[in-house]
């Protein structure tokens, strides 16, 4: 069994989610920046996206080099099957925990 994933380790697969194919650091960063209105360090993200590569939850893959990047490749990330369980089991505890609280939630 998976142990418990945290908010930010949830943030992040959410963001993979969203971005499909063009997850990698920066992007990632990015889209929770945005949706989340938190500022993040691209370290934050990088450290959490090798723990979850080493949990067996993403993989990653080299992509060709660009001229934006100068000849660097980036690397991309994506969800593997384990991971793609966690994050909907995350997101099925989280909306069974919220359910019924929306007039509630609104009040404060």
């Amino acid at each position: 069994m998976l142990a418990p994933l945290g908010e930010f380790e949830q943030m992040v697969l959410l963001a993979l989610l969203r971005l499909e194919a063009d997850a990698y650091g920066a992007t990632i960063r990015r889209e929770i920046e945005h949706r989340a209105g938190r500022p993040l360090a691209i370290s934050a993200v990088y450290t959490t996206l090798d723990r979850l590569e080493q949990k067996g939850i993403v993989r990653s893959r080299i992509g060709e080099p660009t001229p934006e990047r100068g000849g660097r490749r980036r690397k991309y990330f994506e969800l593997t099957a384990l991971g793609a369980r966690a994050v909907r089991d995350a997101y099925n505890a989280y909306a069974r925990m919220t359910a019924g609280l929306e007039r509630r939630l609104k009040a404060l």
